[in-house]
């Protein structure tokens, strides 16, 4: 059986495991894998990208060739669950410098987005937090685009981003004073 074959089979946990397994066993089948979620097919791009998510933790199957198509490919994915798996990827990675101009405008852009989900806009904050503490420019947006969407905002995103202001602010005042 092929990856995508067993992709398609069905949307669990085990599924995705035992894909994981296969390129844990088989490393050159990683590209493949990675084919399968830049494809952008419902449901086994979704699928692949969940994969893919759960190897980047421990392995580091992402190169930075990888990490700069998917920055180009993120605002052209149809399937939010493409975009989170997307995002938690780049957030867990040394962003490329060529590409974080980019990244940056997408994130805000799906930070501001009335249709993005909330796991979508929280991955957009942590990646767009981690930039800014490099930026120190983009701090002052930053911090009020999040009080903006905290206030019709869930819990979880409420609690992270009141983090996110509080270590952007304290940053900025330990800049100052020195």
């Amino acid at each position: 059986m092929t990856l995508e074959e067993l992709l398609k089979l069905e949307q669990s946990r085990r599924n995705v495991d035992q894909v994981i397994s296969i390129i844990r066993k088989n490393p050159e089948l990683f590209n493949t894998l990675w084919l399968i979620f830049i494809s952008n097919r419902e449901p086994e791009s979704r699928r692949a990208a969940w994969a893919i998510d759960i190897l980047n933790e421990d392995l580091s199957f992402i190169t930075n060739t990888h990490l700069e198509t998917l920055i180009d490919l993120l605002p052209k994915f149809r399937h939010s669950g493409l975009k989170r798996h997307a995002l938690r990827i780049l957030e867990r990675n040394e962003l490329p410098e060529k590409n974080k101009g980019q990244l940056v405008s997408i994130c805000f852009g799906l930070l501001e987005s009335n249709e993005a989900p909330v796991a979508v806009k929280m991955f957009s904050v942590k990646i767009l937090a981690s930039v800014a503490m490099q930026e120190p420019d983009l701090k002052r947006e930053l911090i009020e685009i999040i009080e903006i969407q905290m206030d019709d905002s869930t819990p979880g995103f409420k609690s992270i981003g009141g983090k996110i202001i509080k270590h952007l602010q304290n940053r900025r005042n330990s800049i100052k004073s020195t």
